[in-house]
Formats: C-alpha cells, sequence, structure tokens
C-alpha cells in the first residue's frame, strides 16, 4: 500500500512540473523610449533681494522746533528744494528781533566812542606842541594819549559787539531758514514718522522722512562662501571686478511671481566674507522708468547659467542605488542599467555630463519597477511629450 502511494506522489509532482515548465512566458509590457538628445538650455541661480533707490536720504531738522505744517504726503514725488514741512519760528522771530535792536545799540555805542576818540584826538594835537616849546608840562600830554587810548579801546569794543550783535542775527536768520525744511534730493516721499505738532531735532531719534531717488535701483543679494567661490570659478576674468563685467544680465522676479519688465545688471561685490552672515555682499541696477520699484520692495535676483548642447535625459528617466545616478538603456528589446553622471537639472530635464551619448534609446518613465535584463516592449515618444506634457 505505501509504495502504491509513493508511486502516486511521484506521478502527480511530475505531471505538475511538467505543465510548469509548458507555461507561457511573461509577455513584455511596453515602456516609452526616448533617444537622448543634445540642447541648448539656461538655468537660473535664484538669490532673495532687497530693493533700495540709488539714492536714500533721511530728512531731519537742523534745529529743534515743532511741525507747524507738512506740505507733502507719503508717496508723493518732489523735487529738490521743495518745501516739506515747516517748524514754529515765534521764539525765533523774538530773538532775532532782540538781535536787531542789539545792532542799533552797539552801532549807537560805536558813534559815541568814534566821537570820544575823536575828541581825545583833538586833545591830544592840541597839547603836542605846547609840550615841544616846552609851555606846558608833559604830563598833561601823557594824560591826553591815555585818554585817547583808553576812547580807541573802547571804540574797538564797540565795534567787536557790534560784529557778535550781526553774528547772532545771522544764526537767528539761518535758523528760521532751517525751521523750513526741503527736499535734499528729487524722489519719492517715504513713511512720514512725525506730523503736526510733533517736537523734532537734529537729535532725534528717527528721521522726519526719507526721501528716495527710484528712477533706477539697487537690487542687494547675498552670496555664501561656496556660492562665491563658484561664482570666481565659473565666471571669466582675473579679477572679481573683471568676472563681474563678464557676468551676463540679471532678472528681478517680484513679490507677486512676475519677472520686473528690465535687465539689470550686477555692478558690485563686497569681496570679504561677513563674519556674522558668512556671506558676500552683491548689488545690481535696475532702470525703473515706470516707479514700478520702490524703496523697500523685496524680490529675487535670477542669475543665468547657459549650457550648449548638453546631453539631456528626461529627469524622471533617472533613478539613484547607493548614490551612484542610472538610467535603463533599451537594448534589444531589453533594459540594460547604465550608470551616468549628471551636471544638474533644467526644466525637467537632467544634464548628462557622461554615460550616454545623442541618440542613445533610454526608457523615459517608470523605472521604478524595472529591474536590470527586464524585456520591454519599446514604444518610441518625442522627448518633450515626457516633460512638457500636452494641456500642461
Amino acid at each position: 500500500m505505501n509504495k502504491f502511494l509513493s508511486l502516486f506522489v511521484l506521478i502527480f509532482v511530475f505531471t505538475a512540473c511538467k505543465k510548469e515548465n509548458e507555461m507561457p512566458p511573461q509577455q513584455a509590457m511596453p515602456y516609452p523610449v526616448v533617444e537622448v538628445e543634445q540642447r541648448d538650455l539656461t538655468s537660473f541661480l535664484e538669490f532673495p533681494a532687497q530693493i533700495q533707490g540709488v539714492n536714500n536720504n533721511e530728512v531731519r531738522a537742523k534745529i529743534q522746533g515743532y511741525i507747524t505744517q507738512v506740505l507733502v504726503d507719503e508717496g508723493q514725488y518732489v523735487g529738490r528744494g521743495q518745501v516739506l514741512f515747516r517748524l514754529e519760528t515765534n521764539t525765533l522771530s523774538q530773538t532775532a528781533s532782540a538781535a536787531r535792536a542789539g545792532i542799533e545799540a552797539t552801532q549807537a555805542n560805536i558813534k559815541a566812542a568814534q566821537a570820544a576818540v575823536n575828541a581825545a584826538q583833538v586833545e591830544v594835537d592840541k597839547l603836542q606842541p605846547l609840550v615841544e616849546k616846552n609851555i606846558i608840562s608833559p604830563v598833561q600830554l601823557e594824560t591826553a594819549n591815555a585818554n585817547l587810548m583808553r576812547a580807541q579801546s573802547q571804540l574797538s569794543q564797540a565795534r567787536a559787539a557790534h560784529s557778535q550783535s550781526n553774528a547772532n542775527l545771522k544764526e537767528v536768520q539761518a535758523n528760521i531758514g532751517y525751521s523750513v525744511i526741503r527736499s535734499p534730493i528729487s524722489g519719492v516721499v517715504g513713511k512720514i514718522n512725525q506730523r503736526e505738532g510733533s517736537l523734532v531735532g537734529p537729535s532725534s531719534s528717527i528721521p522726519i522722512t526719507t526721501v528716495s531717488e527710484t528712477s533706477a535701483v539697487y537690487a542687494y543679494f547675498s552670496m555664501n562662501e561656496s556660492e562665491y567661490l563658484d561664482f570666481l570659478d565659473q565666471n571669466e576674468g582675473a579679477n572679481p571686478e573683471q568676472k563681474l563685467k563678464n557676468m551676463p544680465e540679471v532678472d528681478l522676479r517680484l513679490a507677486n511671481g512676475k519677472v520686473y519688465a528690465e535687465k539689470g545688471k550686477i555692478e558690485a561685490v563686497t569681496g570679504q566674507i561677513d563674519p556674522n552672515s558668512g556671506t558676500v555682499q552683491f548689488r545690481a541696477s535696475f532702470k525703473n522708468p515706470e516707479k514700478v520699484l520702490s524703496n523697500g520692495n523685496s524680490g529675487t535676483i535670477l542669475i543665468p547659467q547657459y549650457y550648449k548642447n548638453a546631453i539631456v535625459v528626461p529627469q524622471q528617466a533617472t533613478f539613484e542605488q547607493q548614490g551612484i545616478t542610472y538610467v535603463f538603456k533599451v537594448v534589444n528589446d531589453t533594459v540594460r542599467s547604465t550608470s551616468i553622471e549628471t551636471q544638474t537639472a533644467v526644466d525637467k530635464l537632467s544634464i548628462v555630463t557622461s554615460g550616454l551619448k545623442p541618440g542613445d534609446p533610454v526608457v523615459a518613465s517608470g523605472v521604478g519597477i524595472l529591474r536590470n535584463g527586464s524585456a520591454i516592449k519599446a514604444q518610441p515618444v518625442k522627448l518633450d511629450s515626457i516633460v512638457k506634457p500636452s494641456g500642461k
């Protein structure tokens, strides 16, 4: 009985194996396949930026006083020398009146002192010949000369007092002039920090306002040390100044995501690493004819990077294993994993520096479920149909 059962099991296993061997091979799945291409591409390095007018002047009072008039509004365009604010001048006017009175008094003192000098000179002139003829004692002449010198000294003091009174009046008049606060440049008025009734002066901690010249603007941005070294390596020139001249024009993306209409030029770089932030500051200039940009705006500087005749594959055609990048190259309807080196990615395309050549067929998508040596049914497609699907 046991022999009969063993024979039955052996026949069953043999039959099952035979049926398994007779099963049809697994059918090859279709996959999109693209040819490796060469293209000219442009990518952009992005850096946050702060916008400032090319000339920003703080408006401050040169004298202390209360604002009595605010003659402009925030955002208003003003010309150089235009009156912006007026300060209270009652005390200054009183001081000016007193100074004028002082001038009149010193003028009267000068006249009196001059008269005294004249009289003393007449006395000296009268006594001089009498002394020479020994008619009178020299003592009388010495007394007359002393009186003349005293009168001349008083005249000098009166004239000095007159000059000081004139200087006092000019100072008061200058301060009265300073009570009219004018725009130092032509530009746009910023936030007005003090208004009517506010006490302002040279020692005020904040300016009354700021006037910014925004016919052109500066965009300030920073690079970290690694990015700065890349900048030095990648741009032609013997020094940073020459490298700046050889840099291409840049774009400015505004806070709303739109790219500003005018191109900019990077004009200056500090060239020193800020020990606090570890960055190097750059300055780009932009024309601002329509006054779209204003002092304090933010944006993003876009520095173009050009790649000529770059070998490219779709980003989704690549995959990584243990830090190495691969693609599946198609050979006789089977796939072979091929290691490649890439430089960067632009517009969903990976730029390949080694491992592929133009015309090589590679699987364009779905590589995550493929294995080396898998059979596929290649479906040739255009590269743009993968990276720029219709309707998107």
